[in-house]
């Protein structure tokens, strides 16, 4: 596979095209932001960390049913992924009350919520990814209704897979964001990454925060946490 020019450059991976039209190369960089990139620092090994992890999660969720744009991993901090024609939209799940949650409901952080909920966010940096509903996605054209549905199911189903296995690890799976995009067949996927930097993990028995959190309330120690969390699930780093 080769790699050519730059296609992209978000706030912490670079994507790169390939000779396949339909494949494309990821690049996950020590870079780490917060605040819609308002404040961005360099974490060593974060890069290799979070490629690593980001492919043991894909792969468990493809071998739970559930199509992932990762291919296999091409080193340290590269993997081949399908392209897709990604949906601007971040699907939210949540476990517990955190986050923007209790910033916009004036809830208690670690309030369990029964049932989980499910939100939507328009991902423009710009606008602060705004807070939106389905008829916002389906009115303003970046996404079908039965788009949205099938990302809904789907983002319910890595609750479900997830939540067991960070549970067995310790762990509680306390929110996270997941994005989609269209795969040149038509179909659904999920796109993006699944790490630290877009979910929140506490430990179940301290409740200490295992995540982004650390990084964004400058807690320290962020690459530790990381591959505590890592090393508790068995991926190899």
């Amino acid at each position: 596979m080769e790699k050519r020019e730059e296609l992209y450059r978000g706030k912490a991976k670079s994507v790169y095209k390939t000779d396949d039209a339909n494949r494309l190369i990821l690049l996950f960089r020590n870079d780490t932001s917060a605040f819609d990139g308002k404040r961005i620092e360099q974490l060593d090994r974060k890069g290799m960390v979070n490629n690593k992890f980001n492919a043991f999660i894909m792969q468990k969720l493809e071998a739970a049913g559930i199509p992932t744009q990762f291919d296999k991993l091409l080193s340290d901090n590269e993997c081949l992924v399908k392209k897709l024609d990604m949906i601007p939209v971040e699907c939210v799940v949540r476990n517990y009350a955190a986050g923007s949650l209790v910033k916009r409901l004036g809830v208690e952080e670690g309030l369990k919520l029964n049932p989980y909920t499910f939100e939507l966010f328009l991902k423009d940096d710009a606008k602060g990814d705004p807070f939106i509903n389905e008829s916002h996605v389906v009115a303003f054209g970046w996404g079908t209704a039965e788009q949205l549905a099938r990302m809904k199911e789907l983002s319910l189903k890595v609750n479900d897979v997830l939540s067991k296995l960070f549970d067995d690890a310790g762990l509680l799976l306390v929110d996270f964001k997941l994005e989609f995009g269209v795969f040149h067949d038509g179909s659904i996927v999920l796109g993006d990454e699944f790490s630290p930097d877009g979910c929140r993990l506490w430990d179940k028995a301290t409740g200490k925060k295992m995540d982004k959190d650390r990084f964004r309330q400058g807690l320290g120690d962020v690459i530790e946490a990381y591959e505590e969390v890592a090393k508790r699930l068995g991926v190899p780093l």
